[in-house]
């Protein structure tokens, strides 16, 4: 059985609580960045928005007339410019974020909690995503549209031996823009690294190393492309005498993996509504 835990982030922000407050409720769809493994479903996600008042809901919207879709969770506090918390819809987690005048602006602290035997499925995500994001949008929101960012329909994949080292050397010598977290020590399993990057509106994603099938030469580089039905891309490209690394499989985004004549291999994933 799961034990109580709790885990917390913080972050100050460049403007007043109730601006703070303002930006992280009625703001969720420009600062939640669209991206592949960001939504429960990114291939139906247009954006993420949030119900004002207690009983309110956090959506992954899939219908862009109705604003229908997966609700997330249920708003259980909600003190504009000081405090707002939800229980999850998806697994067990309570989060709580709470807003805190600084000198320099308001300090956002996000606790997530999971109670005894709870089972978290993804609802601790605002403790690691939201300082990252909503600082970020914070200072460019007065130069940009107000509008999810619609990303480009090709992205890279860059394998390296130790992908969270290289994020963090991009980022500090090269000053790309992370799009999430760039962890402090490797994972224990590379394989199972995402670290993203966005310039302009494409991304540049860091995989950990894996040895090629066959004739075991490392891979380097995956592209990773977006297209309009992935079921007829994947069925065209098996006929046609792709092999097919990976079938058709979801983990937020839906794709499949192909191998090129030469062994170099390629990800396709079902666009987003965005996209089109």
């Amino acid at each position: 059985m799961t034990t109580p835990r709790s885990v917390n982030s913080a972050i100050e922000v460049t403007v007043d609580p109730a601006t703070a407050f303002k930006v992280f409720t009625e703001e969720l769809d420009c600062w939640w960045i669209q991206g592949p493994i960001n939504f429960f479903d990114t291939a139906r996600a247009y954006y993420m928005r949030m119900e004002p008042g207690v009983g309110g809901r956090i959506v992954e919207v899939y219908d862009e007339k109705t604003g229908d879709g997966l609700e997330l969770a249920r708003i259980t506090v909600w003190e504009p410019g000081t405090r707002v918390a939800w229980a999850s819809s998806v697994d067990d987690v309570e989060v709580d974020i709470r807003f805190e005048e600084t000198a320099g602006g308001t300090e956002v602290r996000v606790q997530a909690t999971i109670p005894e035997g709870g089972v978290d499925k993804g609802g601790t995500a605002w403790v690691r995503m939201s300082p990252v994001w909503l600082n970020d949008w914070i200072r460019k929101r007065d130069h940009v549209p107000h509008e999810p960012l619609r990303l480009a329909r090709l992205a890279v994949v860059v394998h390296y031996a130790k992908p969270a080292a290289t994020g963090r050397w991009l980022r500090d010598v090269f000053g790309f823009e992370p799009a999430g977290n760039v962890p402090e020590v490797e994972p224990d399993d590379p394989s199972h690294a995402w670290i993203e990057f966005h310039v302009g509106n494409s991304s540049i994603i860091l995989w950990g190393r894996e040895a090629a099938s066959g004739a075991g030469a490392p891979i380097t580089h995956t592209p990773f492309i977006y297209v309009d039905d992935l079921d007829a891309h994947f069925a065209h490209a098996k006929s046609h005498g792709a092999e097919i690394i990976q079938d058709i499989h979801q983990q937020g985004f839906r794709a499949y993996e192909a191998a090129d004549p030469e062994g170099n291999r390629w990800t396709f994933a079902q666009a987003s509504p965005l996209m089109r």
